[in-house]
């Protein structure tokens, strides 16, 4: 018996996927496979390319032969297999605010109980609403 290993595909109809399997070569594209040896989405971004590379060469070794299209996945596989995984590093959208000037010391003094020394108009300071209310009080 001569076994091929290839393409048999499944998917909906403009929607297709394939699985790679092991496959007397008389039988038809879509024929029962002695065995599914992989899967292949040529759809997705990058390509999604799934293979038993083990199972995949036992059938080479028994005198399978693969097609050109799955050899051709398999060299892929093996070039990414030995590639390591490029993470790639967030980019920043947006820089850290920094302060434009350094914070003022926060004092518990209010300006109108400063020195009136001190106030643009140079008299007394105003009355604030709170001894304006003791004032009221005591009189």
């Amino acid at each position: 018996m001569a076994v091929r290993i290839r393409l048999t595909r499944v998917g909906a109809t403009k929607r297709p996927a394939y699985r790679v399997v092991a496959i007397d070569k008389r039988r038809s594209r879509d024929g029962r496979a002695l065995e599914i040896l992989g899967f292949y989405d040529p759809l997705t971004e990058p390509a999604t390319v799934n293979l038993d590379t083990e199972r995949i060469n036992a059938w080479i070794g028994k005198g399978a032969q693969p097609s050109e299209t799955v050899a051709k996945l398999m060299r892929q596989a093996e070039k990414a297999a030995q590639q390591p995984a490029e993470v790639e590093k967030p980019k920043r959208t947006t820089r850290a605010a920094k302060p434009k000037a350094p914070a003022r010391a926060k004092t518990d003094k209010k300006p109108a109980e400063s020195d009136p020394a001190a106030s643009s108009d140079g008299g007394e300071a105003p009355a604030t609403t709170e001894s304006t209310e003791l004032e009221r009080a005591d009189a």
